[in-house]
């Protein structure tokens, strides 16, 4: 009797069991995404490019001074930073478009091959970078600042570069699609199914703009020249199309 009923006991708790667990997979399934169902899709990747002009400059300065003092230093970089800024002006170079990166006053010394080294001065120093919106003048306002700065201006770089690259990165956007496009069409045709829509676009890469060529030069006679070279643009996408 007694076994009976503790294999009646047994039996009942395994369909508990079982129907407790019928029961979560039923709202897992629930709550699973319509999307999860829906595995039949071709995923691409491609990017485009285009190569644009460069339509503005930018320019890397820096006065540097000696001086007896610090204070003298930093009153003579002064001098020649207000003498640059000025001729900045004159050639249409906005006060949005000058940036100080740097203003430095150290002591400086000389160091002989036997000796203790000896104090040579105090340098100042303020470092400028300029964006010439123009780019066909970049060479001409070159020229202007180093004439206002003199022996204390140094001139550190000059990079030509896209200020607004809306417009080629729209052009290589269209690219990338039509690249990843075609090769869902083509994978399509060789697997013997129908592109649907569109379920999943991502632009994996933002646009950047990549150097091909620039640099200046300057006879002794003659005006700098900055040469703008090309820069490519390129983006990139992940197209995904449900198929059919």
């Amino acid at each position: 009797m007694r076994d009976n009923q503790s294999m009646r006991r047994h039996h009942f708790r395994t369909v508990a069991a079982l129907a407790m667990a019928l029961t979560l997979i039923s709202s897992v399934a629930l709550a699973l995404p319509a999307s999860a169902a829906d595995t039949r899709h071709i995923t691409i990747s491609a990017t485009g490019t285009t190569t644009v002009v460069p339509d503005a400059v930018r320019v890397n300065a820096t006065v540097s001074v000696i001086a007896s003092s610090s204070k003298a230093a930093l009153s003579t970089a002064g001098t020649t930073s207000n003498a640059v800024r000025k001729v900045l002006g004159v050639n249409k170079v906005a006060t949005k478009d000058i940036a100080t990166q740097s203003v430095t006053v150290y002591p400086e010394y000389s160091y002989p091959t036997s000796g203790t080294p000896t104090l040579s001065g105090y340098r100042a120093t303020q470092s400028f970078d300029i964006t010439i919106r123009s780019a066909s003048t970049a060479g001409t306002v070159v020229d202007a600042i180093v004439d206002a700065g003199g022996d204390n201006l140094q001139i550190n770089g000059v990079s030509p570069f896209v200020l607004d690259n809306n417009k080629a990165t729209q052009i290589a956007r269209t690219d990338a699609v039509s690249r990843a496009k075609a090769k869902a069409a083509s994978y399509a045709k060789l697997l013997g199914v129908k592109l649907g829509k569109v379920i999943y676009l991502d632009e994996t890469s933002t646009p950047s703009t990549y150097p091909i060529y620039a640099s200046t030069a300057k006879a002794d006679s003659a005006e700098t020249v900055v040469d703008l070279g090309e820069q490519r643009v390129s983006v990139s996408v992940t197209v995904r199309w449900a198929i059919g």
